[in-house]
């Protein structure tokens, strides 16, 4: 292995020396005229001068290709191919440094940048365009809209179909607007559509306006007899039934002159808790209304009624059972001076027009004390009861409506929970399937369908949340919940709360003792109801229908209000027993 080693060294030495020779021989004699490669033994003579001339440019040349490693010994040329390789790795950074220090790099990755930049630059602006493109088409659609909108709301139709169609741009304008609104998000600091500038603006604020009447009122003065007195009977459905009930008969004591006895809590509700009596007498001016314990204090505890008239006949005389007679005689303690006596043939559920002339006739008396049998469904000169403020001269906005207490409380819950922007929702379920599907159309809707009919509304009236006054158990409510649904965010349904100390909203209840009460909870329900800016009712039901005559008569009426699904038929309905 030494003499392998010393044997490489000597070989490389006399290449080196040989190779110097070379060169300064080429250094003296700047010309060559051989271009021909002899490939010659190296240890063979050679007696001529031009063959040792050849030799050595030959091997000249062969060194200069055997530093780029293309021929020569194996191990000899990968050892100096390693030594070149180190030297160029170590030479390779100062290169760098040099190209860096004569050239100016940045420079050209700035081009890069600035080309990259100015092809993003390009893009965005016919991004821009297109954008402030779709505005503009946006814009000419909006205002051809409103153009239409304008058309129908010139026409004065009062057709479901009509209103129906105004609905259907407006939403679209809504649409239109909501597109907008979106595609003006990345440019807030350019032109934006206030309302200020829509003309579409002021259709949408006037959507929901509120109802206001010109027509003046057409009333009658009750300046009633103070001997004379009627005692009113009211029997059928529930509490509502009972107040238009009431304010019928009123109507009827103005026509004949007499005071009105309100009925007793015993055969009746307790009114006092929920109707503020003496309300109706300060606005008539004079006692036109007298409690029963107030009127048996005038007649010295001996009530009697000297005539019981009937205003229908059918299905029985004025609609009245024997129970009910019978507690008027022994709770009532009340004294009757003949049978009850049908003055006409009329059948409640076929109520024919009658005037005011004809009740002034007919149930004209000499008597005291008369009874009137139940006139819930007495046709009597309906644009007289029907129009604001009802039939009777007097200086309030209405003379049935909830007690001072009532109305406090229902004032109070909505400062703590709703506002003075929300829509009321009447949603009746208990038993109103099978009253509903008894009639002709149905008016009991699939929970999914009158979620998207409470919606529609919703967005007509851009109201942020619904006060929720229903029956309906917690499964069809919660199902509600989750489906009225308006541009992505879900409408609160809000109830009233059971009773917390911490809560104040319903302290004056609590306080006068009447907290609990199913018929004082009935009323506050109608009254918030009734403050609501939309009110959407339930069809066929008396509870909607004395929310709307109170909104009406409060002037709170809105032109959105309307009975859930109005103008639509139930999707499904079930077959019938």
């Amino acid at each position: 292995m030494e003499r392998e080693s010393s044997s490489d060294e000597e070989d490389d030495r006399q290449t080196l020396i040989h190779q110097n020779d070379i060169i300064k021989q080429s250094c003296s004699s700047p010309t060559t005229t051989t271009t021909t490669f002899h490939i010659q033994d190296q240890d063979h003579d050679h007696d001529h001068d031009d063959a040792a001339t050849h030799l050595r440019y030959n091997d000249y040349h062969h060194q200069r290709f055997s530093f780029w490693g293309f021929s020569g010994n194996n191990n000899i040329n990968g050892r100096r191919r390693r030594r070149y390789l180190y030297l160029l790795a170590a030479f390779l950074p100062l290169l760098i440094l040099i190209l860096y220090f004569i050239t100016d790099i940045r420079y050209v990755f700035s081009l890069n940048l600035l080309n990259f930049h100015n092809q993003q630059d390009s893009l965005s602006d016919l991004m821009i365009d297109s954008e402030l493109r779709a505005l503009y088409l946006l814009r000419q659609q909006q205002l051809s809209l409103f153009a239409l909108w304008n058309q129908t709301s010139t026409a004065n139709s009062n057709s479901n179909s009509t209103t129906l169609f105004q609905d259907a741009i407006l939403n679209q304008i809504s649409f239109n607007k909501q597109i907008q609104q979106v595609l003006l998000f990345s440019h807030r600091t350019g032109a934006n559509f206030s309302d200020q500038t829509d003309p579409t603006a002021a259709a949408f604020d006037d959507r929901c306006r509120k109802v206001s009447s010109q027509i003046p009122r057409r009333t009658i003065q009750w300046n009633p007899n103070k001997n004379k007195f009627l005692f009113a009977i009211c029997l059928s459905g529930q509490m509502s039934n009972h107040l238009i009930c009431l304010e019928k008969h009123m109507f009827f004591a103005a026509l004949l002159n007499r005071v009105l006895v309100i009925p007793s809590a015993k055969v009746d509700y307790q009114y006092n808790r929920f109707l503020d009596i003496q309300h109706i007498n300060a606005c008539v001016g004079r006692n036109v209304v007298l409690s029963f314990d107030d009127f048996l204090a005038y007649t010295k505890n001996r009530p009697r009624i000297d005539s019981f008239l009937c205003y229908f006949s059918l299905p029985s005389p004025c609609f009245v059972d024997e129970e009910h007679v019978k507690k008027l005689k022994q709770q009532l303690g009340l004294s009757m001076g003949g049978k009850l006596e049908s003055v006409w043939h009329e059948d409640v559920k076929k109520p024919t027009k009658k005037t005011l002339q004809d009740v002034q006739a007919t149930f004209a008396s000499d008597g005291h004390v008369i009874a009137i049998g139940d006139v819930f469904y007495a046709d009597l000169e309906q644009d007289w009861v029907m129009q604001p403020g009802g039939p009777i001269a007097h200086n309030c906005k209405t003379l049935i409506e909830p007690s001072r207490l009532i109305m406090l409380t229902a004032q109070r819950f909505i400062q703590t929970f709703l506002g003075n922007n929300f829509i009321a929702l009447h949603f009746r379920r208990h038993g109103f399937l099978k009253f509903c599907n008894g009639k002709k159309p149905s008016c009991f809707y699939p929970i999914p369908q009158a979620a998207d009919c409470i919606t529609r509304v919703v967005d007509r009236a851009n109201a942020p949340v619904i006060y929720l006054s229903t029956d309906a158990a917690e499964s069809e409510t919660s199902l509600l919940q989750s489906l009225v649904v308006v541009n992505g965010n879900t409408i609160p349904l809000v109830n009233r709360p059971p009773r917390n100390s911490a809560e104040k909203w319903d302290a004056l209840l609590y306080r006068h003792g009447i907290e609990g009460d199913s018929q004082v909870e009935a009323m506050l329900d109608k009254t918030i109801c009734a403050m609501s800016s939309v009110f959407i009712g339930a069809s066929e039901s008396t509870f909607t229908e004395d929310i709307l005559r109170l909104r009406k008569d409060w002037g709170s009426a809105s032109m959105c209000d309307e009975y859930l699904c109005q103008g639509e038929q139930p999707n499904f309905i079930a077959d019938s027993e």
